[in-house]
């Protein structure tokens, strides 16, 4: 389990660390939001769920799907706006979603993801299915009333989902501290009456026992958690912030909790091991943007594809 984990996050840290490279390079365009840094959080929380539990996840997302099990090559190559992409080449880096794994979307709105994420709880719930829903969010979606209204929702109705709040410290580039009043994001569950938890997001085996139990929680019936993992971004907002609003020093002092030098820590006596998974990682991002380079270009004849039902469907 811990090996498949490490995996994870190696993969996960791999296709980052390539797209921000293609990024600086010119080759990708539009926004990128990288949560490099955050790779425990979606490894843990993910390897709790079943392959068909519902996800919604946010801008910067791409970590949540690949833990997901998400298919490198189709989510390089719609960062790359290729046909072949996830979503036609058409969403680019924040909208990746697949039905088939239950990824509901990934969401540029802040929070918006949260309230689909109760519609997917809300529809296991009514078919009586073992299906649970995790909904992915930073601190800076808990003060958007969406949220609220979903939390008071849920805990109302004890519907099968799971709350992940990854409080990376910055709402774009403002501190937690000048926007929320709590010391804790878990404070606005008490409210609710809905269990909640803090652990070390940068600690992805603590992330994942605090995963399953809320998981388990969810599928036996006794309703919503809410997860708080405190956890540091590496990148800026996106490719290309200034980062003024927070010091060098910072930084360095995070980047000495890496995730997956955690991990290792905890792996002694398999580095050889680990070293082959980081190469192997290395090696499936290099095919994937091999094989999104020479797909082709998405068509602007799909610009409005999949936007509007047909008349033959809705008859």
């Amino acid at each position: 389990m811990k090996l498949r984990l490490y995996r994870t996050m190696s993969l996960i840290r791999q296709f980052e660390t390539a797209a921000s490279r293609l990024m600086a390079s010119g080759e990708l365009a539009g926004f990128l939001h990288l949560s490099i840094g955050q790779e425990a959080v979606a490894a843990g929380v993910c390897d709790a769920l079943d392959r068909d539990d519902y996800l919604t996840t946010t801008h910067r997302g791409h970590g949540h799907c690949l833990a997901k099990g998400a298919n490198v090559r189709q989510m390089m190559a719609e960062l790359f706006a290729r046909a072949g992409g996830y979503c036609g080449g058409r969403s680019g880096s924040m909208h990746v979603a697949d039905p088939a794994l239950g990824i509901l979307g990934a969401n540029a709105i802040v929070g918006a993801g949260v309230p689909i994420a109760l519609g997917g709880a809300f529809s296991a719930q009514v078919l009586g299915d073992a299906r649970i829903a995790v909904t992915f969010f930073g601190e800076g979606a808990v003060a958007e009333g969406v949220v609220h209204e979903s939390f008071n929702i849920a805990a109302l109705s004890k519907l099968p989902i799971v709350f992940v709040c990854e409080n990376n410290g910055y709402a774009e580039m403002t501190p937690v501290e000048t926007h929320l009043r709590a010391a804790s994001v878990t404070e606005y569950a008490r409210p609710h009456r809905m269990p909640a938890e803090s652990v070390d997001g940068n600690d992805v085996l603590a992330v994942r026992d605090a995963a399953r139990r809320a998981v388990e929680r969810a599928r036996a019936g006794e309703g919503p958690t809410l997860l708080e993992c405190r956890t540091y971004r590496w990148h800026g907002h996106f490719e290309g912030d200034a980062q003024g609003y927070r010091n060098a020093e910072e930084v360095d002092q995070w980047r000495t909790r890496d995730p997956l030098l955690v991990l290792r820590a905890h792996l002694d006596g398999t580095g050889d091991q680990l070293d082959a998974i980081d190469r192997a990682c290395a090696d499936e991002v290099a095919d994937a943007i091999a094989w999104a380079r020479v797909q082709p270009d998405a068509s602007p004849d799909s610009l409005t594809a999949h936007v509007y039902r047909s008349k033959e469907v809705v008859a």
